[in-house]
């Protein structure tokens, strides 16, 4: 597959503006005291697994409990202790999300019964039809994560009423910081980190951070070999201006990856029951991703409180891969009835994205306020193509017992069936969203984002032209009861354009979403710990239906009620003791509209993190990480009246992750980690019909070294 043609160099040359930064350098002088505080309100400043500020709701600089809506943050002091090393990892630890782990190298993500389509990086919102991430992300070179839970149209634009996912890049620090980081784990894996900050001079400093991992697998034959780079600048150009500049280059090569996955029933309607290790993946087959991403972040300063900020990203991404599908239902003594199903698989994206806001605080009757507001556009375009071979009989073969395969299948012969998409996305936005104190005690969030969404080209000889506009509004408040305690509600809306043709050959409206929240935040025990209960209630309407008497040519469809989904979230995170720290959750989830969706999402989940620092062993932290889930199903094959006739269940369960740490001396540490301790089995998804097992207990040993 050819490469987009723009060389690195190039594409560092086009770096003009910037991404989301809400905290600057600052420089080593006593002179540049307040700035170092700076870094420290604006997010840099952790208290165990506390993150004071998420701006990914407002872009107001408000603190988690000023923000009307759910806001969790996973740390860089989470991610470090138990090994969170892709955001599968991250968000499988995020209260109320769903890791949809369909494949090896693509995965879908829920959150209160929504697919997550709205990802960021430093704020800066990344426009996708779709919520599969491929290849999966390493979070090396990110300090925190941030999940705004619910509708986050403000600002992200077009989207589902689900969450946004904001991945906030290491930033240089104001002193120097080196530290590396050497694991080896089970099934062969091995993994060296290392992250250098420095500053250049009192108002310049930059940060590089490399990664390599190779690591062979659980299941059969699959291996995968990652590097990641990163380098960011970031300086004071004046007294009033700085300058970010950012650059990510991702690379992930995987060797008899899944596509699709096991075949979870058996032609009498019993259950498959393989080996964990069981793959449907050729021996020949293999997908490989590539990432790079320029990001350029400019903040002027105008007065004391106001703050103009420019922000471009250039991003593309490709994928080359040979990809072996298995298809059919096995009988159950013999184990044959399957199929293999090659294909070559190619895609291109880029993606230009800008952002120009200003923010700052305005005095009126008495009382400050705070105002936000901007402009954004995003230009994305990408191909793909697939070919087959439906000509020298390698194609589509018949396969043996997935029990006793060893995954060698013919060499296809792929030049067959050439089809693909070639598509243009346009969004255009104008925003604004301010915060006015009505009192001391109460808080008034109001804002409105016009987006307009263009969509021209084609995906599989079907026609996606589309154009589409909407007028999307924000409104909270915030009672303050004391310095400890609030209580908070707001609403907002989503749209998500579609393409789909009505009787009259219309294209659909959107689908529109709404979402309504109340809840509870306070900060306890010196702002040491904090504690969230929210309640939500989404709808989704107008979503495209298909009309049974459609001709199957030219198939139309009517917008009819999507999802709805209502519940409870309990978080509290942060530092109980001197010695322990945590991130505890507990999400309930009720859906009505899909009972597809309904059946394959958990009702209920628990998520724990812990951290003690063993008072009478010097040196010692050890710590536990458990993630629950109840009980999952999906009916695989229903009769003419819609009665299930046979259907997979995935019983609940939980898996518990330990990890110890030990300093040696202030320099050195060393991290050994259990994952799955108790060696659960289970499926990771039920998303589609097909599935396969998660990984059973593993291990890993890391030394850390930092100066």
């Amino acid at each position: 597959m050819s490469s987009i043609p723009v060389s690195k160099l190039s594409k560092l040359s086009l770096m003009t503006s910037l991404i989301l930064s809400s905290h600057a350098f600052a420089a080593q002088n006593e002179d540049k005291e307040d700035d170092v505080e700076k870094i420290a309100v604006y997010g840099q400043h952790h208290k165990n697994y506390i993150t004071e500020v998420a701006d990914s709701a407002t872009k107001l600089g408000l603190t988690i409990k000023e923000t009307p809506q759910s806001i969790s943050v996973v740390s860089r002091a989470l991610m470090d202790d138990f090994s969170l090393d892709d955001i599968n990892a991250v968000l499988e630890s995020t209260p109320g999300v769903t890791v949809e782990q369909i494949e090896t190298d693509r995965t879908y993500f829920k959150s209160r019964g929504f697919d997550i389509t709205n990802f960021q990086i430093d704020g800066l919102g990344l426009p996708q039809a779709i919520g599969s991430i491929q290849g999966t992300l390493d979070t090396s070179i990110y300090d925190r994560v941030e999940i705004v839970r619910g509708a986050n149209g403000l600002m992200t634009g077009a989207g589902t009423p689900a969450a946004t996912v904001n991945m906030v890049l290491k930033k240089p620090t104001a002193v120097r910081k080196i530290s590396a980081s050497a694991s080896y784990g089970s099934w062969n894996n091995k993994r060296f980190d290392v992250d250098v900050s420095t500053p250049i001079n009192e108002d310049h400093a930059v940060r590089v951070v490399l990664t390599k991992q190779d690591a062979e697998s659980y299941l059969d034959r699959y291996e995968t070999d990652k590097t990641i780079i990163y380098l960011t600048y970031e300086g004071q150009l004046s007294e009033q201006t700085k300058l970010n500049v950012s650059y990510v280059n991702q690379q992930k090569n995987a060797d008899s990856p899944l596509w699709g996955a096991l075949p979870l029933y058996y032609t009498d309607g019993s259950a498959t029951d393989y080996d964990s290790s069981t793959s449907t993946a050729a021996d020949w087959s293999y997908w490989d991703n590539s990432l790079e991403q320029v990001y350029v972040d400019v903040e002027h300063t105008f007065a004391e409180t106001w703050v103009a900020k420019a922000r471009l990203a250039h991003i593309t991404n490709e994928q080359d891969s040979n990809l072996f599908y298995v298809y059919g239902t096995p009988d159950p003594d013999t184990e044959l009835g399957l199929t293999g199903y090659a294909s070559e698989y190619g895609y291109e994206d880029e993606h230009l994205l800008f952002d120009l806001y200003a923010a700052g605080k305005f005095e009126l009757l008495g009382n400050e306020h705070d105002l936000a507001f901007g402009i954004s556009s995003s230009k994305m375009d990408y191909t793909e193509y697939s070919l087959y071979d439906f000509t020298t009989g390698n194609g589509f073969p018949a396969l043996e017992s997935l029990k006793t395969w060893d995954g060698v299948a013919p060499l296809p012969t792929l030049a067959d069936g050439l089809t693909g998409s070639d598509i243009e996305n346009q969004q255009k936005s104008a925003y604004v969203s301010t915060r006015l104190k009505l009192i001391d005690s109460l808080s008034l969030l109001a804002g409105v984002r016009y987006t307009k969404w263009e969509t021209e080209g084609t995906a599989y000889s079907v026609d996606q032209q589309r154009d589409d506009s909407e007028l999307i509004p924000y409104i909270g408040t915030v009672f303050d009861f004391n310095e400890t305690l609030s209580a908070y509600a707001s609403y907002t809306e989503t749209f998500e354009p579609q393409n789909e043709l009505d009787v009259n050959a219309n294209q659909l409206d959107p689908v529109t979403g709404k979402s309504s929240e109340i809840g509870l935040k306070a900060q306890l025990f010196d702002e040491n710990l904090f504690v969230t209960l929210a309640y939500f209630d989404v709808k989704q309407e107008n979503l495209a239906v298909a009309i049974a008497s459609s001709l199957p040519n030219d198939q139309r469809y009517y917008g009819a009620d999507g999802i709805n989904s209502d519940g409870f979230e309990v978080e509290l995170s942060g530092q109980i003791t001197e010695d322990l720290s945590a991130s505890v959750s507990f999400s309930n989830l009720n859906i009505e509209g899909d009972e597809l969706v309904e059946n394959y999402t958990p009702k209920n989940q628990l998520k724990l993190a812990a951290t003690y620092t063993v008072p009478f062993f010097e040196g010692l932290t050890v710590g536990a990480n458990y993630r629950w889930q109840d009980d999952t199903s999906r009916v695989q094959v229903s009769d003419t009246n819609g009665n299930p006739l046979v259907t997979t269940e995935q019983d609940a369960y939980g898996l518990l992750d330990l990890m110890a740490n030990y300093k040696l001396n202030e320099q050195v540490s060393v991290n050994f980690n259990i994952n799955n301790t108790t060696d659960e089995k289970y499926l990771n998804s039920l998303y589609w019909s097909q599935g396969y097992y998660g990984a059973p207990r593993n291990y890993s040993l890391s030394v850390n070294w930092e100066l």
